[in-house]
């Protein structure tokens, strides 16, 4: 009797059919026939949902991901610093040709500091550019991809 109750309890839970009992354990064969339409629904409703998942899934290439972010500040943040330092290079070295001590290097730091910014702001721009042609090509996807399953 207890034979009997185990096997009806792996093929009911587990979905398996026992071959055979032994000391050395149970040996399981899968048993794929649903043993109900209740089954066949629940199977049928999760294929459903999995699929409905599947296509309501946000789309990873028109999201910025938080690496993308982070490359880009740090873009923004090197086009302003390399400005300044090469702007301080150069007026410290014609403060030394010259003998004009800290005239040049202040001089060339604001001009360093404002061709700095002037790259910040024109890499701003092509990174601008660049996502918006990615949104207008992911909008052209997703509508082409609409007509098909409209259709």
């Amino acid at each position: 009797m207890q034979k009997l109750c185990c096997m009806k309890f792996y093929r009911q839970i587990f979905g398996y059919q026992v071959i055979r009992v032994s000391h050395q354990g149970i040996a399981l064969k899968e048993d794929n026939k649903p043993s109900s339409k209740k089954e066949t629904a629940l199977e049928e409703l999760g294929a459903r949902v999995k699929a409905a998942q599947k296509e309501n899934a946000p789309k990873a290439e028109s999201a910025i991901n938080e690496s993308h972010a982070y490359g880009m500040a740090m873009r923004l943040v090197a086009e302003l610093v390399s400005g300044l330092i090469v702007g301080m290079i150069i007026g410290w070295f014609l403060d030394k040709a010259l003998g004009t001590k800290p005239l040049m290097l202040i001089v060339f730091i604001f001009l360093g500091l404002g061709a700095g910014i002037f790259n910040v702001m024109r890499a701003a721009k092509q990174m601008e550019a660049a996502a918006a042609r990615q949104r207008e090509e992911a909008d052209i996807k997703a509508n082409s991809n609409e007509g098909k399953h409209s259709g």
